[in-house]
């Protein structure tokens, strides 16, 4: 049976010859882009080595325990201050300074304590107080301070003890002010709106409210961190369980995909727009339910950056928004099925052939797991590396006084200050620990290391990802061109095309996730100056900006069409990255109308088979989780932030749809580009038979009259 094709165009290249030999992926081939692989060998002897330098100089413990004025951990095991877990500032009104913003680092005294006090006591008063008084405020002096020896202006000038004591809470670890506001926006400390600061002075309450929050603003995010951490203890057995009937159903998904290709695609269809359809419901029902509640017509705008997040719940503007997002999606979803609805029919046949070619390959289901163990290592890998990257600086010490001195903010020695000039010349000043930091030749290159570790993350996770795509298309080539299927299929195909790409491959693997990886650091870097503009006035850089991000969205996405194309033909063929890469994009060039007709429409289904399994498992954890099941609202744990443990089962749901949906759509793509291949190589008769099955013939047909009325 002979199809008329199109005279392809000379600029894309001849069409493929017919060749009796040829019967699949080619076996006798030779190692592809070795420089590239000695390339990406060398990267990852330098990666290791980066990682065993940060092992060594890092500190991990910096990020968990805070630091005293000599830089020591508060409440770390197995040291003396272990039973002393919280930082005390001797003036917290200093970390009102704009030293803060800069340093983050107050500039006052700072010391580990048992516990926050909780009382308003002076220096004077604890002087002249009764015992306990004193041993009570001894506790928060440095060691060895002789209340009996010395009087108040000795112990406040060799800075021995604060000044002042005030009713304070831990707060990140930190004894930050017990502050309150009373009705009419009023701030106390401790019920009291001002008090002595035991200098013969008085201090306003909203003074110590700016100091507190000056002296926060580097740990604000850490109570947030430490909040969504808490959840995550009481709600990871829940979200472990979600992830599980997210799994579960995305396989009985597959299998009745093997069985009811056709049924289960108008199926995923309907359910995707009712699921969405219901979603707009539901957000028009909350939207509805808050008219003329206190405080919900306020804007998020006017609302600003809250860490309790589900104050927005709280609001009518976000359901609004939520329901207009979803009702745009439905609507789109909609207008393109309306477009599609005589390609959809075709794309079926191909989601059949891509079912029985999972059918014959049954351990490519199971691949993914593989896939996600590898990118589990390189995230863990470049992780802990980036901590102790982050950790490893040393402890720098700066000069602080409160009157004039030349010596203001040089770098010091505590062990020496006293001895120095500079405690002459600046007798009130003291040597205090001010940030992490150094000058040695490692930490002049620190940020070149973290460059680098960020640079191979994306060069180990795109080679992880081309791996997966080599090995399943070498796979799926194989079952396409078994004439008498399955005899002629070879054994265990996963792991004969695994054994190749390895083998053989490598270094064109590497090339081309090389390229992505360059286009992505770049990406990540406009993002970083996007970061960094955000509050400049300069319009045209931000335009700039913005179409330079734009541009390079594109080229990434179409890099990663080339590549997936590219792997396929370098699969069947053995051939170099930049020849695979030519021939695939010829090859969908010489037959692009029916790139558009059967391709897309394929991988739109597809998606839509991913979204249709996250929005079924979102919704019902929304409703677990939110308490909203009043037969298990017993069972479900009290959260901080209930959209935590959701989020998290919707992300991972869609990453466990996906692991499982990119198998076929990797079959897809590759029986597609073998499908193009056999129009050109055979014609159907008998000495030139077609590969492909019955149905792909049919569909042949159909699309060839699409391929027509589109010239």
């Amino acid at each position: 049976m002979e199809m008329e094709e199109k005279n392809p165009d000379p600029k894309y290249g001849e069409s493929r010859k017919f060749d009796p030999n040829f019967k699949g992926p080619i076996h006798n081939r030779g190692c592809t882009d070795i420089l590239c692989c000695i390339l990406f060998i060398l990267a990852l002897l330098g990666y290791f080595a980066v990682g065993i330098i940060a092992w060594s100089q890092g500190d991990p413990r910096k990020v968990i325990y805070p630091t005293d004025s000599r830089g020591q951990f508060c409440g770390q095991a197995g040291t003396p201050l272990e039973k002393k877990p919280l930082l005390f500032y001797f003036n917290i009104l200093k970390c009102a300074s704009p030293l803060v913003l800069l340093e983050f680092q107050c500039p006052t005294t700072q010391l580990c304590v048992e516990s926050c006090p909780n009382r308003h006591l002076t220096l004077i008063k604890a002087k002249v107080g009764n015992k306990d008084d004193q041993e009570y405020y001894k506790k928060y002096c440095k060691e060895g301070v002789d209340f009996t020896g010395l009087s108040p202006p000795e112990i406040l000038k060799e800075g021995l003890c604060p000044a002042m004591l005030m009713p304070s809470k831990a707060f990140t670890r930190r004894c930050l002010p017990a502050l309150a506001t009373l009705k009419g926006g009023v701030v106390v400390v401790g019920n009291e709106t001002t008090f002595d600061d035991g200098n013969s002075g008085t201090v306003n309450a909203s003074d110590v409210l700016e100091a507190s929050k000056k002296s926060n603003i580097a740990v604000e995010a850490r109570q947030v961190a430490m909040r969504i951490f808490e959840d995550y203890t009481h709600s990871w057995h829940w979200i472990l369980l979600g992830l599980v009937i997210a799994m579960v159903v995305s396989l009985i998904f597959i299998v009745l995909l093997r069985f009811l290709a056709g049924i289960m695609v108008w199926i995923m269809i309907i359910l995707v727009i009712l699921v969405i359809g219901y979603g707009i419901f539901h957000c028009y029902m909350e939207f509805a339910s808050l008219k003329g509640e206190p405080g919900a017509d306020v804007t998020i705008r006017d609302l600003g950056l809250q860490t309790d997040f589900s104050v927005y719940l709280q609001i009518r503007q976000t359901w609004l928004a939520f329901m207009i997002i979803l009702a745009i999606v439905e609507f789109i979803i909609i207008l393109l099925l309306i477009f599609l609805r005589k390609r959809i029919m075709i794309a079926i046949a191909l989601i059949k052939e891509a079912s029985r070619a999972v059918g014959h390959v049954m351990s490519s289901l199971f691949y993914p797991l593989l896939t996600f163990a590898l990118l589990a290592v390189v995230i863990a890998y470049w992780a802990i590396t980036a901590v102790f990257l982050s950790t490893s600086n040393e402890q720098v010490y700066k000069v602080f006084n409160t009157s004039v001195c030349p010596f203001s903010r040089e770098t010091c020695n505590p062990k020496t200050f006293n001895s120095s000039n500079a405690s002459l010349v600046c007798p009130d000043a003291e040597c205090l620990f001010a940030f992490y930091g150094g000058e040695t030749l490692y930490h002049k290159y620190l940020i070149l290391f973290q460059f680098y570790n960020v640079f191979l993350f994306f060069w180990c996770a795109n080679f992880v990802t081309a791996l997966g795509q080599v090995t399943l298309s070498g796979a799926f080539a194989s079952y396409y061109w078994a004439f008498k299927k399955p005899e002629d299929i070879p054994a265990y195909p996963i792991f004969s095309s695994l054994g190749r790409a390895l083998r053989y491959h490598t270094g064109s693997l590497a090339f081309g996730s090389l390229i992505l990886s360059l286009v992505q650091v770049i990406r990540v870097l406009l993002e970083y100056l996007d970061h960094k503009l955000k509050g400049a006035q300069n319009k045209f850089a931000k335009f700039l900006l913005s179409c330079l991000k734009c541009c390079f969205w594109c080229l990434e996405k179409c890099i990663k069409f080339l590549n997936r194309n590219a792997y396929i033909m370098i699969a069947i063929y053995g051939k170099n990255f930049c020849t695979a890469a030519r021939d695939a994009f010829f090859l969908l060039m010489r037959n692009i109308i029916r790139v558009a007709v059967l391709d897309k429409v394929t991988d739109f289904l597809l998606f839509l088979g991913k979204l249709l399994i996250v929005g079924i498992v979102g919704i019902f954890s929304f409703f677990f989780f939110s308490g909203r099941i009043k037969a298990v609202e017993q069972a479900a744990p009290s959260l901080n932030y209930y959209w935590v443990p959701i989020l998290t089962v919707v992300v991972g749901s869609y990453l466990i749809a996906h692991g499982f949906f990119s198998v076929y759509a990797m079959c897809v793509d590759t029986l597609f580009l073998c499908f193009l291949e056999d129009l050109e190589r055979n014609d159907g008769s008998q000495e030139r038979p077609y590969f492909m099955s019955q149905d792909l013939l049919t569909l042949l047909k159909k699309s060839n009259e699409d391929y027509k009325s589109m010239d």
